[in-house]
């Protein structure tokens, strides 16, 4: 509910703004609690009076303070309003620069990310239930073919883990930016690509060799996809020992960067520099620069001119559609952050030792060990979500085997 209401200071009854009042009652806010949203003008003096005069008011049960970072977004969590991964989709969602970002984050928040890891882990606590009631009724009436079953289960969450994993940290990447290298020899017109790419000077152009000598970084938004571009030092021997250490970063940036772009220079094509090409892999785009100066076809390079700007939207297509091709968004949830991959990896581990442990679970009948991996798991999922219930194990026991009746 919306009203028109005027904010009055109680202790003067000086009226301090006109707006509008909304009312979100529990349990349908955001947070889950009773919420007033105050719209007010937005200047600062406005704000910061009502500020004020709310946290000044005393003889009410209610204290009034300034919101910390993130509590609201806590609070609706610990109201069971969102898990974790919804929270963090959200956060995503506020600092989403690019058309890829605001779509991952959305889905995030949506919940396809908690929903997937909350159904591996409703699989996984329904496995360690069936090992719970083998370990604590074997007198009763339990299935024989339960164990089977049960690991024929996480045998099945655990190959789906594996492949979830196996996704070259596509989700992640694409939350910090696709990292780009510019590589190659010294006045092969590095940096100029770079202005030209960025449409704007962010590095120093000169005809004197070497003076890029440190890893020079810009953001771009490459059709959607965020990028970060990096100009590097010409490769070359030098006895310049800061030369020396910005080659080396040159290489460092080089082997780590998502994609590369391989520059070599036309005014010497087709001879090509030794040094560039040895970084050259299948995640590299090769360009020629100064191709207003080149005498002979470059093909199957792409040639390019900073100077003049001939042949750059061919360069951002093919930059764009590499992006593409290795971040666009799939049918699956990425997987999103660190903490996602080192809690499903900690699961994969207990995995590997319950299905290794199975023959020796067999065979002598103490399953207790293999439960405790299941255990483990469940609680590494659980992790993720932010939703960690032991009693969830005996609901399951008793619910799907009614024993005890």
């Amino acid at each position: 509910m919306a009203v028109r209401a005027r904010l009055i200071d109680p202790a003067t009854a000086e009226i301090l703004d006109d707006g509008l009042a909304l009312w979100f009652p529990a349990p349908h806010s955001f947070t889950g609690e009773d919420v007033v949203e105050l719209h007010l003008h937005g200047g600062a003096a406005a704000i910061a009076t009502a500020a004020r005069v709310l946290g000044g008011l005393t003889g009410s049960r209610h204290k009034f303070r300034l919101a910390e970072p993130g509590e609201f977004s806590r609070r609706a969590f610990e109201n069971g309003k969102m898990d974790l991964t919804e929270a963090e989709g959200l956060a995503d969602l506020v600092d989403a620069e690019t058309e890829a970002q605001r779509r991952q984050a959305r889905r995030q928040m949506a919940g396809e990310l908690g929903d997937l890891y909350e159904r591996w882990r409703a699989a996984l606590i329904g496995a360690l239930a069936h090992f719970e009631a083998e370990i604590d009724f074997a007198e009763e009436d339990i299935p024989p073919d339960l164990h089977k079953r049960a690991v024929d289960e996480v045998r099945a969450i655990a190959c789906e883990i594996a492949a979830h994993l196996d996704d070259r940290r596509r989700g992640e990447i694409l939350r910090g930016g696709v990292s780009v290298a510019i590589v190659g020899p010294p006045n092969a017109g590095k940096s100029s690509l770079l202005n030209r790419l960025a449409r704007r000077d962010a590095a120093i152009v000169s005809a004197t060799a070497g003076t890029t000598r440190d890893v020079i970084e810009i953001h771009l938004d490459l059709a959607g996809f965020p990028v970060v571009l990096a100009d590097t030092a010409g490769l070359r021997l030098s006895a310049d020992d800061i030369e020396q250490e910005g080659v080396r970063r040159a290489k460092v940036r080089a082997e780590e960067a998502d994609l590369k772009l391989a520059v070599f220079d036309g005014a010497v094509w087709p001879a090509r520099d030794a040094a560039t090409e040895v970084l050259i892999d299948a995640d590299t785009i090769c360009v020629v620069n100064k191709i207003d100066l080149v005498a002979v076809p470059v093909a199957p390079l792409i040639g390019v001119s900073a100077k003049t700007g001939m042949g750059l939207d061919a360069l951002e297509a093919a930059l764009a559609e590499a992006v593409r091709a290795r971040f666009q968004p799939t049918a699956a949830p990425a997987l999103t952050r660190a903490r996602h991959r080192d809690a499903l990896i900690e699961c994969q581990a207990a995995f590997g030792r319950f299905l290794a442990a199975q023959d020796t679970a067999l065979k002598t009948g103490t399953p207790e060990l293999a439960a405790e991996d299941l255990r483990l798991g469940a609680r590494a999922l659980g992790r993720i979500t932010g939703r960690v219930d032991v009693e969830e194990i005996l609901g399951r026991i008793f619910a799907e085997f009614c024993i005890g009746k």
